[in-house]
């Protein structure tokens, strides 16, 4: 099975749901799965599978998750699937689900159950023969390119006081400004927080360069640990940080300095902390997405490494993926951002001109995250990897963020 998560932002850019998308066969070696076969254990939803195995905390932390159903797998008995509160599950539906009896009957058992509920890729024609299924739902997702946003707000308003809408495929911020001005939409979903900047005129703020100066000395393949202590000292939030990592190895130990507790993490260990603890704080003034989207990148690139045959150059393709949002950060673009920070020769050329030996990883990482399954699939094929490699690069870097994340 191979899983992604796509999130979905307020108008504020606080991250407020995750939508799960899911794969469980390759669709090139399993022909089938494209014909009768599809319907194979088609009870069974593979969203409310990966919950009960990872736990909805790994997933989605404080978030509401949208898991998506068909008009088959919405009859199956969800509750045993998965024991995830119902009130944080979202079952996401479409125009498969029919303005039928039987399926308004169903969902008004759902929601009974405590289960919210979702459905998309309705048009407008649509609107007046789903009117009982509609009065049922929690969100309504549109595709902003189809809908009037002002003839819609007015609408649902009227008809449906008790929905929200969603703004699906938001490509970019321009577009997301504007539809925020406009107003009807509750949460956001597409591209626009990651999208490249193109120019920019920002300087590096002051705290912004210590944490720079920092990532660039402990990149160096022969560090000082005391170069790096000194520039740990100049922030406080960083030296707590530190101190509480320390202090867990050493119980009856004093710390007498920031050089000292540097020394006894040790430089291995004080390496893998900077690369994410700062970066952390590098984007502190960024929406926690593009936090969480930088660290997750990086550790699926790291667990990914030996699949690509780049296993001996894992920390440098954790690196690529830490600043593939680097020009979203730092307000500049790749070209300039990468002026800031000292990166190999063969990460500068996958970030700004996707080219060189880690390319096709990063082309690989951004179809994961979009669930372009057909083209992970055919990659796949090429590579000759099944889904479970792959499958437990992405669920490892989720454990991992997570655990980072309780720090």
């Amino acid at each position: 099975m191979l899983v992604t998560l796509i999130p979905m932002f307020d108008e504020n850019m606080v991250v407020k749901a995750y939508s799960i998308f899911t794969q469980k066969k390759n669709n090139f070696l399993n022909p089938m799965m494209l014909g009768t076969g599809r319907n194979d254990g088609i009870t069974q939803v593979a969203g409310l599978e990966l919950l009960e195995l990872m736990g909805i905390e790994t997933l989605a932390q404080g978030t509401e998750v949208f898991i998506d159903v068909n008009n088959i797998s919405i009859f199956a008995d969800l509750a045993e699937q998965c024991h995830a509160p119902h009130e944080r599950l979202v079952l996401l539906m479409d125009n498969s689900v029919k303005p039928d009896e039987m399926y308004v009957k169903r969902l008004k058992e759902l929601k009974a159950q405590g289960y919210k509920l979702a459905i998309r890729k309705l048009g407008v024609a649509e609107f007046e023969p789903y009117r009982e299924i509609l009065s049922l739902m929690d969100y309504v997702i549109l595709n902003h390119k189809k809908f009037d946003i002002t003839k819609a707000k007015i609408y649902f308003e009227k008809v449906y006081p008790n929905v929200s809408l969603i703004a699906c495929n938001v490509n970019d911020a321009e577009i997301m400004e504007t539809l925020k001005a406009d107003g009807g939409y509750k949460l956001y979903e597409g591209d626009f927080y990651r999208v490249p900047m193109t120019k920019g005129t920002h300087e590096v703020a002051p705290l912004k360069a210590n944490y720079i100066e920092l990532l660039n000395i402990v990149n160096d393949e022969e560090f000082e640990l005391t170069a790096a202590a000194d520039i740990i000292g100049r922030d406080t939030a960083l030296i707590i940080d530190l101190l509480k990592i320390v202090n867990r190895m050493s119980r009856n130990g004093e710390i007498t300095s920031i050089r000292h507790a540097a020394a006894m993490l040790g430089q291995k260990e004080l390496h893998k902390w900077i690369n994410t603890a700062v970066v952390a704080r590098l984007y502190a003034d960024k929406p926690s997405e593009v936090t969480r989207l930088s660290l997750i990148r990086a550790k699926f690139a790291e667990n990914l490494a030996p699949i690509f045959e780049l296993a001996g150059r894992s920390q440098e393709v954790f690196l690529m993926g830490l600043f593939s949002v680097l020009d979203v950060i730092l307000e500049k673009p790749m070209e300039e951002a990468l002026e800031v920070v000292q990166v190999s020769k063969e990460v500068r050329k996958a970030l700004l001109n996707n080219e060189g030996v880690f390319a096709e990883i990063k082309n690989f990482m951004a179809a994961y995250e979009n669930a372009d399954w057909q083209e992970i699939d055919r990659q796949m094929v090429l590579k000759e990897v099944d889904h479970d490699p792959v499958y437990k690069a992405f669920t490892d870097a989720l454990v991992w963020y997570r655990e980072l994340a309780r720090v």
